[in-house]
């Protein structure tokens, strides 16, 4: 009944003794719930979403839906432990290229402890985190059939600066990587970006509502929360994203969630840029033809 999730790219793993979270073929996500404060914080997180009237249905699509929790068999083996039961957002894609990343300057909430303050600070540090406001966690892009998925290392990405946070952008929607490429590659021609980070309903104007609604939002602050992007080569899979893991965060105390707001904004000029300059990706031929069909569009076919 219950499996290790196939396209899991980030978090706690259920590998080698290690508790994790597991999935079924109903389209339930089963994580385990971490047996200090973070796991009652984020069942409360989710009961307090779901009762909470404000948050309008087009911003609440953007969470797993919450079925409450559940005991069963923990992976490790270890008898019965309970679980979040969340939808499994990727049960619907059938090759899901899925990216994990982390928002936020600081990762820590205040009311932490001393010592989890400087753990936490130390990676922000050492990632691009302080940085950039937003580090990848983890990915992983179809290739194809026959090839699988180009799964990179965590470590080989999460310290790395501007440029290559970009270059790591643009390979997600790119249809010229292998299953090997390394990430600082910079053989990429983001021929998918128009259709996955463009559009009306890509996912560039999805975090765009995002951000709309955390200018305003003062009933949260997301500590250590991921923006989930997901999309798949198969017709009629529309490009998506998720806010997941909420064991971090904390009542807003009518605050703006500046830390969250700020590296989205980043991640968001990041995505804008990789759509609107035209050397971003300089073997994107599906970019040349729509600027070259706008073009005729406006002034006609050339003369020769």
């Amino acid at each position: 009944m219950f499996k290790i999730p196939d396209h899991q790219v980030a978090g706690h793993q259920a590998s080698n003794g290690m508790m994790g979270p597991v999935v079924d073929d109903s389209g339930l996500f089963f994580k385990p719930l971490q047996k200090d404060e973070r796991g009652s914080k984020e069942v409360a997180f989710y009961e307090s979403l779901a009762s909470n009237i404000d948050v309008p249905d087009k911003i609440r699509a953007y969470f797993p839906t919450f079925h409450g929790t559940q005991l069963i068999p923990a992976s490790d083996g270890s008898g019965l432990h309970p679980h979040l039961v969340l939808q499994d957002l990727v049960s619907s894609y059938k090759n899901p290229s899925i990216m994990d990343i982390k928002i936020g300057s600081r990762t820590w909430y205040p009311q932490a402890s001393e010592e989890y303050i400087q753990r936490c600070f130390k990676k922000d540090r050492e990632t691009s985190s302080l940085a950039l406001g937003f580090r990848l966690s983890g990915l992983q892009v179809h290739v194809s059939k026959e090839a699988g998925y180009w799964k990179p290392d965590r470590k080989c990405f999460q310290n790395s600066s501007a440029e290559i946070v970009k270059n790591v952008l643009k390979k997600f929607v790119s249809s010229n990587i292998s299953a090997d490429s390394d990430a600082g590659d910079l053989d990429f021609d983001c021929a998918f970006a128009p259709s996955v980070y463009g559009g009306s309903n890509g996912i560039l104007a999805q975090l765009l509502e995002l951000k709309s609604w955390f200018e305003d939002q003062k009933f949260y602050h997301f500590y250590s929360c991921s923006v989930l992007m997901v999309w798949d080569k198969e017709p009629n899979a529309a490009a998506a994203i998720k806010l997941v893991d909420f064991a971090h965060v904390v009542d807003s105390k009518g605050a703006i969630d500046h830390n969250f707001l700020g590296g989205l904004c980043s991640l968001i000029k990041f995505i804008s840029e990789i759509l609107t300059d035209p050397h971003a990706c300089p073997n994107n031929l599906a970019l040349i033809a729509i600027r070259t069909a706008m073009a005729i569009a406006l002034i006609g076919e050339p003369e020769y």
